[in-house]
């Protein structure tokens, strides 16, 4: 493997375990066992790192929402898409965790993010049309199918921002991925109004397999 990715593949996974506020391009250099001058060679600064860990992760999801033209979508198609998208945000966890400071942090990230986010709502709003074209949810309109498509990025995008303060006395690096899968729980729950009849049981077994168990919260039981 090249130096340059072994900084990538590093750097994501020191991010992901410490938070990308407590690593330092020294201690990615130390990490690999590599002077601090050869990571400059490859990297500007840790910014320029982040930005392309960044753009593999937007790749990733684009790959995992990419819509099948040739068939009708099925109820296994939805839970390879929520599974997927869960398995990506576990994969890169430390973007969500400290997305606001990030963006904040670098005005290309704040630009690709945007266009990111904006391809990433086209795609649920497709998946949710090819849904309705099977028969698995109702037919909506145009402005209705987009605000249920925003409400499922807000739950994927901020489910972990809830876990940190539902386990306000853990690490966020303690937080599992079963934990954080328990979010398709509350994103098929928003979907279960539209399901039509005859999946209606399909949907709501496939979200029984995600229930959260999270303790003493109180919010969780329907």
């Amino acid at each position: 493997m090249k130096t340059r990715d072994k900084i990538l593949l590093s750097s994501l996974e020191l991010f992901n375990e410490r938070g990308e506020r407590n690593i330092t391009t020294n201690h990615i250099a130390a990490h690999l066992a590599i002077s601090p001058g050869n990571l400059y060679y490859h990297f500007r600064n840790k910014s320029d790192i982040i930005y392309e860990i960044f753009q593999a992760y937007e790749k990733l999801v684009d790959y995992y929402l990419e819509i099948p033209e040739n068939r009708p979508m099925t109820l296994d198609d939805l839970a390879f898409y929520l599974e997927s998208v869960f398995d990506g945000l576990w994969s890169y966890r430390f973007f969500h965790r400290d997305l606001e400071y990030l963006l904040d942090s670098d005005l290309r990230l704040r630009r690709d993010y945007r266009e990111f986010t904006n391809r990433c709502l086209a795609a649920i709003d497709r998946i949710f049309g090819k849904l309705a074209e099977a028969g698995i949810v109702q037919a909506q309109p145009d402005d209705l199918r987009s605000a249920m498509s925003l409400n499922v990025w807000l739950v994927i995008t901020n489910w972990m921002a809830f876990l940190k303060t539902a386990h306000a006395s853990e690490e966020p690096s303690g937080l599992s991925l079963g934990e954080l899968k328990q979010g398709i729980y509350q994103v098929l729950t928003l979907e279960v109004p539209y399901v039509t009849p005859e999946y209606r049981d399909r949907v709501l077994a496939l979200r029984e397999k995600y229930r959260p168990t999270l303790p003493e919260t109180g919010v969780i039981d329907g």
